[in-house]
């Protein structure tokens, strides 16, 4: 009998050990799965679909419950247009989960409306070093290098996040390349 609970007990403590990595790999496997999605779309409506789903991944990889009510508040406050109290719930977020990228790419939105454009910019960069496919956090970057007079920098960020989402709503924003042998129409080369 002792034998058999000691065999109980450490079934459960290697399961208990492995379910943080089987959980990783299984949010792995849904994020390439969807960013799959998206690189793959065919039409725009299947881009912005593919699109809605990474947002909702993203908001839903809060690592507590607290960070994710606080990004919650302050995307509220944000659409209520009090982006003071927005920010102050975006700083709970990114005080408690530094390592959130969506934190900082919220955090970074607001600052950008209230023109704290230095404060955008350094969140956007935290954000692209935490999870480099952030495309919303590349655009973002784009708007802030334009307001701070850098265009060719902005060129660079929104290049980089019509490579990840080829139809994201900014691609339009880029200017033509000369060099292409191909033009591009809706995000992607056309095929000739």
């Amino acid at each position: 009998m002792y034998r058999r609970s000691l065999l109980i007990v450490a079934a459960g403590v290697a399961l208990a050990i492995s379910a943080p990595f089987t959980l990783q790999a299984s949010t792995d496997t849904q994020r390439a799965k969807l960013f799959e999605a998206l690189r793959t779309a065919k039409t725009e409506r299947e881009g912005r679909l593919a699109e809605n789903a990474i947002w909702n991944w993203w908001l839903d990889q809060a690592p507590t419950l607290e960070v994710r009510e606080a990004i919650d508040h302050g995307m509220k406050r944000r659409e209520a247009y009090d982006f003071e109290a927005a920010e102050t719930a975006f700083d709970k977020a990114v005080e408690q989960a530094p390592d959130y990228a969506e934190g900082w790419n919220q955090r970074a939105f607001v600052r950008f409306l209230r023109d704290n454009i230095d404060g955008s910019l350094s969140d956007l960069e935290k954000a692209v070093e935490l999870d480099p496919e952030h495309f919303a956090a590349w655009s973002g970057m784009y708007h802030v290098l334009i307001r701070m007079g850098r265009p060719e920098v902005a060129v660079s960020a929104l290049s980089r996040a019509v490579i990840i989402h080829p139809w994201l709503k900014e691609r339009g924003m880029l200017p033509p390349d000369p060099e292409a042998k191909r033009p591009l129409i809706k995000g992607k080369q056309q095929e000739l």
